[in-house]
């Protein structure tokens, strides 16, 4: 588990410096960076149960709206035929935009859970 935070705490530190050309990294650069924060944590051997149900309660509903929003996950898949996501860095459009984002808070809320469930099986002193 070690490695696997080391190394989601680096892809995380990556992606929130990959935001400076966002159109909003005031809130994409602490959502990275809050991961990669307790992922560096867990790899130190400490841990904040609280603070990961937090981060994933947050993350879950931001991706909610990003999923239902008139511009969302929705509306990429039905009315864009679920269109290339990839086909450049720079999303000129809004659909695209907001499914990258909620591909990337989908990663966040799967690493956390993952440590929080790891956490909850090595120390469930910690979890109370």
């Amino acid at each position: 588990m070690k490695i696997f935070n080391l190394i989601a705490c680096l892809l995380f530190i990556f992606s929130a410096a990959l935001q400076y050309n966002d159109p909003d990294p005031y809130i994409w650069v602490p959502i990275y960076l809050y991961g990669a924060w307790f992922c560096f944590q867990y790899f130190k051997g400490k841990y904040f149960p609280k603070a990961y149900l937090a981060g994933i309660l947050v993350y879950a509903v931001y991706a909610a709206f990003l999923f239902f929003d008139k511009t969302g996950v929705i509306n990429w898949y039905h009315d864009h035929q679920a269109e290339n996501i990839v086909q450049s860095m720079k999303a000129t459009k809004p659909w695209i935009e907001e499914t990258r984002e909620f591909g990337g808070l989908l990663i966040l809320i799967i690493v956390l859970a993952i440590d929080y469930i790891s956490l909850r099986r090595k120390k469930p002193a910690l979890t109370k």
